[in-house]
């Protein structure tokens, strides 16, 4: 497959990924924003915001659960790269730098999601 193949290209509030969809699949940032968020009817809360370089789906793609927040494109001609299953592990047991960059980018959302869970539970 070439790699023409794998970049998709979207609009201000085009829709990447919605929430509790399954899919096997990262997506890295080339060009534009991406919006992480939760929605619910009419109300939608931002998690992130992503720029160019950033990846998101890593969830998805090392455990093949749903979706755990909706994608958006937050720019205009916001292109994305798809990086299925397969070349994710490809890419995880052939580049340890990629490892490490997927763990560490973890860590920190796990980190941060745990610092927004405790302050709500000390209220």
């Amino acid at each position: 497959m070439t790699i023409e193949k794998c970049i998709n290209a979207f609009g201000v509030d085009d829709v990447i990924f919605e929430e509790g969809s399954t899919g096997r699949e990262l997506f890295v940032v080339l060009d534009g924003e991406v919006e992480i968020a939760k929605v619910s009817g009419t109300t939608r809360t931002t998690i992130v915001r992503l720029g160019k370089g950033e990846f998101f789906g890593e969830m998805a793609v090392i455990d093949g659960s749903a979706r755990s927040a909706t994608a958006i494109a937050a720019a205009p001609n916001t292109k994305v790269m798809r990086i299925n299953h397969a070349r994710f592990v490809y890419l995880v047991s052939q580049q340890p730098a990629f490892a490490l960059m997927v763990m560490d980018a973890l860590s920190k959302r796990l980190r941060a999601s745990n610092a927004v869970t405790y302050r709500a539970a000390e209220s």
